[in-house]
């Protein structure tokens, strides 16, 4: 039976955005620490985003293998609810991040090849929850196929990579995740989201 998914809208960099992200039903919003991404947002424009998010909806920071100065500095200033780690960070990297700031953690895991998703098991202890990216990292869906009878029993995973207005419908109905994640997909420019689209 299919189930309607939890959904993140990530790569936000506007308040409008927020707002009409949470009023269609999202129930995560993603802001990304990460320099060299169209989507960052610098700590001064970061801070009263994330004071914009309602009750109910978490903020998740999105970092490429970040220092624990650069966690420390960026977590001080901005209350964020969980941290998504999305560069190449060790299964040990993961743990100890989740034990020194005390957030649950989102470990991206990107699926270059069927084999890849050997990576699940690696990262499921570790991590609370797991999102399922394309390998190229451009905002391209891998093959579905591959998740074909994949059953995590903590259902806490993001299907995520090339998501859009148009093929989300037959993701949902294919794989059942239980959240998916959507950044580009929603976007009418590179970094610029379309409230349309959300």
């Amino acid at each position: 039976m299919t189930t309607t998914p939890l959904v993140k809208i990530c790569g936000v960099t506007k308040r409008d955005t927020i707002e009409v992200a949470c009023s269609s039903g999202a129930r995560f919003i993603g802001l990304v620490f990460y320099p060299r991404s169209p989507r960052y947002v610098p700590l001064d424009i970061a801070a009263p985003l994330a004071r914009a998010i309602p009750t109910g909806v978490r903020s998740v920071g999105l970092f490429v293998d970040p220092t624990d100065d650069e966690l420390n500095t960026t977590l001080s200033s901005i209350q964020m609810d969980m941290i998504q780690l999305h560069g190449n960070e060790t299964r040990t990297r993961v743990a100890d991040i989740k034990q020194k700031f005390g957030l649950d953690v989102i470990k991206a895991l990107q699926f270059k090849s069927k084999d890849d998703l050997k990576y699940i098991a690696d990262y499921r202890p570790v991590a609370d929850w797991l999102l399922f990216d394309g390998g190229a990292g451009d905002g391209q869906p891998f093959d579905w196929s591959w998740l074909d009878g994949h059953d995590d029993p903590t259902g806490r995973w993001f299907l995520a990579g090339g998501l859009t207005d148009e093929n989300v419908k037959d993701a949902i109905k294919r794989l059942n995740p239980p959240a998916i994640d959507v950044s580009s997909g929603v976007e009418l420019t590179r970094g610029q989201k379309s409230n349309h689209r959300i």
